[in-house]
């Protein structure tokens, strides 16, 4: 399988409709080289742009969905469109991933879970997600998570029992705590025994510099493909049988004791 992060900045001289259409140009330039094509978090407003979010916010089929549908189904290529914020028909705002197929079917929509923030922000701007979500692809399983997302093993741990082989994570990352992406990236393969595909942003959003250099990882935890600070499509091929084959050679997952119901004896 063939995968794109598409690593953009959010300008904050350009307009959304105008981010829109470069974003689904690039979806569509990687017609015939990616089965996958992965989107950062928020990437309509910025990540840390709070102040955007109820002014930007969208239905669940709203122009960002038109927009990545159509772009999906003129490349070609299974999109997890990242984040937008939505707004639900009760008015509640949420940070929701879109991920489609070839086809231009919105084929899951994932809610953020952990909200980021702590007593600001995403935290008290936007409700929580409440499910987890898997997508079937061709010869993989997807679990979907969104950035604050991987600081919280319990959340992969589920998606892990609920199948999934591949974790996609598109993120508006800090700069400041890139360490952090880094080492829990490699820590959520190493421990589900699972492909990562971590999707960040460039530039600054609302004078946040952020942390860049998307990442796809491998089930023993190994980098197999790292982009730099700027505007990049990291590109790489990976054979998702490899995730049966070291959870084979290496049964972890069979050990566990602690959080089965009922516990294993």
């Amino acid at each position: 399988m063939r995968a794109s992060l598409i690593q953009i900045a959010v300008d904050e001289g350009e307009s959304v409709e105008s981010r829109r259409g470069r974003v689904a140009s690039l979806v569509r330039d990687q017609a015939g080289a990616a089965d996958l094509v992965v989107l950062p978090e928020l990437w309509t407003t910025g990540a840390f742009a709070y102040e955007e979010f109820a002014a930007e916010a969208e239905t669940l089929d709203g122009p960002t969905h038109e927009a990545m549908a159509k772009a999906a189904s003129e490349a070609g290529v299974w999109l997890h469109a990242g984040s937008i914020p939505e707004r639900d028909t009760d008015g509640a705002l949420y940070n929701t991933s879109l991920v489609f197929s070839p086809s231009g079917e919105r084929a899951a929509a994932y809610r953020k879970i952990h909200r980021f923030g702590f007593d600001k922000g995403e935290a008290v701007l936007m409700g929580a997600g409440r499910d987890l979500v898997t997508v079937a692809l061709p010869g993989t399983t997807v679990g979907l998570a969104t950035c604050y997302d991987l600081r919280f093993p319990e959340l992969f741990r589920g998606l892990v029992d609920a199948g999934a082989e591949t974790l996609v994570v598109p993120a508006g990352w800090p700069e400041r705590r890139r360490a952090h992406w880094t080492l829990l990236a490699q820590a959520r393969a190493v421990e589900n025994q699972a492909f990562v595909l971590a999707c960040g942003t460039a530039g600054t959003h609302a004078g946040v510099p952020q942390a860049g250099h998307s990442i796809v990882v491998d089930p023993w935890g190994e980098v197999l493909a790292e982009a730099g600070w700027g505007e990049e499509v990291l590109t790489v091929e990976f054979d998702p049988a490899r995730v049966a084959t070291t959870r084979e050679q290496f049964p972890a997952l069979k050990d566990r004791v602690l959080g089965l119901d009922p516990p294993r004896r």
